[in-house]
């Protein structure tokens, strides 16, 4: 199957979606957190997307509830991966994030370090972030061949 005939599911924030065939996983950050995890023998993987909001007039800082909710989440995004494909058990993450440029990035590196350690946790190999400020970004994922491209 070509990059062109590959059928495509776009994740919205807040959520995530599991492949276990042949797809591409895309998600629009702005603001925003992708949890990218495929298994590195298994052709399945999930694409996590976290809306990172911060509210005007208020602290950079996240709340207990809100990294409560972000975790409640991933680990469920992470249980449905290993019930669509049990055999998945060599799983890899990447994470991608966007922050806005007037918001300091030390907020979200706080929220990745976390998510990190929570993957980390759940013996699922995590690469090193990837953030970025600015303009939004487009984010691509081919679980079934661990590819993910980022523009």
């Amino acid at each position: 199957m070509t990059a062109a005939t590959v059928p495509a599911r776009t994740v919205a924030p807040d959520s995530f979606e599991v492949l276990v065939e042949e797809g591409l996983l895309c998600a629009a950050l702005s603001s925003a957190i992708a949890v990218c995890i495929h298994g590195t023998v298994e052709e399945a993987g999930a694409l996590l997307h976290l809306r990172f909001v911060v509210r005007p007039g208020r602290s950079a800082d996240v709340t207990d509830t809100t990294l409560a909710m972000e975790l409640l989440l991933l680990d469920r995004c992470l249980a449905s991966l290993r019930e669509a494909a049990p055999a998945a058990r060599s799983l890899r993450a990447r994470v991608v994030a966007h922050v806005p440029a007037p918001i300091p990035r030390a907020a979200c590196e706080a929220v990745l370090d976390l998510i990190g350690q929570f993957l980390r946790d759940q013996q699922v190999e995590v690469d090193a972030p990837d953030l970025a400020q600015g303009a939004p970004r487009q984010l691509a994922f081919r679980p079934g061949m661990g590819s993910l491209t980022v523009a």
